[in-house]
């Protein structure tokens, strides 16, 4: 993997394609942490005398209303805060006034340029990769660094269209994400997988390729009941992907010891956190009824599984985690892996969110800053971001 080390920066408009793709409620943001994770390679080019041109999208441009709420501006002002200099920033994606600004930088000097997804607006040029769009940006630089982990997995005009035009490498965040993920090609044993999240359909490819691998995949989550549903048992109202039942009834059936399901839920009659806590065994939930969260006697046998792991690797909440009754386990399985300092991997998205929320974020050996990116790496894919610069 070639990476920013390999390249020779000095004094060279070096191009960034950062994940700033951050909360922003009211213009303010409520999150830096996908910004405080570029800094290292932003820090590097600045030390190297770089003139520094950076790029990401935030969320999806899809009509003129979204430009203004998909406004990077506000990631400029944080930026400027954290590196303590000034940050130019240019309302355009492209034009003779970007090339013009660009063409009068001094070493050190710092743009960011608006929401690559602008581009979107007129035929999604982005994320679709144009062609022209993607040697347009390039022209802009001499050299490109992919440091956006969180799009490595699409191919896109700002990843794989400038590195199609430019010398290029990953910046630290990439190779970071990479190494730590790396380890779970050949994982040292016993390796747990554990999976949440709402549909077993968002997962099967990690299923597939996991299974072989680990020596447990522990089920939570929305998509516990589909697989309870395929054995047979009565769900209730509890979530269903009726159409991965065929899924799970073969892989239940081909692994039978590997995949180990809840026994036990909290559940209430309607999608709310207010009312009675009550636990039901999975085989006892009432028609009436939906399943939450996982129960007291699986977090215990949960627990029990992991404490002799090697390496966990965990994507999703077991329970409701916007429901404070019924992220209760998932957290408690966050912290009883913290606190017998268990090599876990958390791999983005919503569990990031929830060990970020509970405060166990950096004790845990990796924590992921992009959900799909990570998911396809576990499903074996490969990732266009990566393969074009290598």
């Amino acid at each position: 993997m070639k990476t920013i080390k390999d390249l020779n920066i000095d004094n060279k408009k070096v191009i960034i394609r950062c994940d700033f793709n951050v909360p922003i409620k009211d213009g303010k943001i409520v999150d830096d942490t996908r910004i405080v994770g570029a800094l290292p390679t932003i820090q590097y080019c600045l030390d190297h005398n770089a003139k520094i041109i950076l790029l990401s999208h935030l969320g999806r441009v899809k009509t003129a209303e979204d430009l203004k709420k998909n406004d990077l501006s506000p990631v400029a002002n944080r930026l400027s805060e954290l590196l303590k200099q000034d940050i130019l920033f240019s309302d355009e994606t492209r034009g003779e006034e970007l090339e013009e600004v660009i063409k009068s930088m001094n070493p050190k000097d710092i743009i960011l340029i608006q929401n690559t997804r602008y581009e979107d607006l007129d035929g999604k040029k982005e994320s679709g990769n144009d062609a022209e769009l993607g040697k347009y940006w390039a022209s802009l630089g001499d050299v490109f660094v992919n440091d956006a982990f969180g799009t490595i997995h699409r191919a896109h005009a700002s990843n794989v269209g400038i590195a199609s035009n430019l010398e290029s490498a990953v910046g630290f965040l990439i190779e970071k994400e990479i190494n730590a993920l790396s380890i779970l090609d050949n994982p040292e044993q016993p390796f747990i997988v554990v999976l949440g999240g709402a549909k077993v359909a968002d997962k099967i490819g990690v299923i597939e390729n996991l299974v072989t691998k680990a020596n447990k995949i522990l089920l939570g989550g929305g998509m516990a009941y589909t697989f309870l549903k395929a054995k047979g048992y009565e769900i209730g109202k509890s979530i269903l992907d009726e159409e991965s039942i065929d899924f799970c009834k073969g892989i239940l059936e081909k692994y039978p010891e590997k995949i180990v399901l809840p026994e036990d839920f909290a559940v209430n009659k309607e999608f709310v956190n207010e009312g009675e806590y009550k636990i039901q065994k999975a085989d006892k939930i009432g028609s009436d009824e939906m399943g939450l969260d996982i129960g007291p006697e699986t977090l215990h046998k949960y627990e029990s599984i992991i404490k002799d792991a090697a390496i966990v690797v965990w994507n999703g909440p077991l329970g409701v985690y916007e429901f404070e009754k019924y992220k209760k386990n998932t957290d408690e399985l966050l912290k009883y892996i913290c606190d017998n300092n268990i090599k876990t991997i958390l791999g983005g998205g919503d569990i990031v969110a929830a060990a970020t929320e509970a405060g166990y974020k950096d004790k845990l050996f990796h924590v992921s800053t992009g959900g799909g990116a990570t998911l396809e790496y576990l499903e074996g894919k490969k990732l266009p971001g990566l393969e074009s610069i290598k």
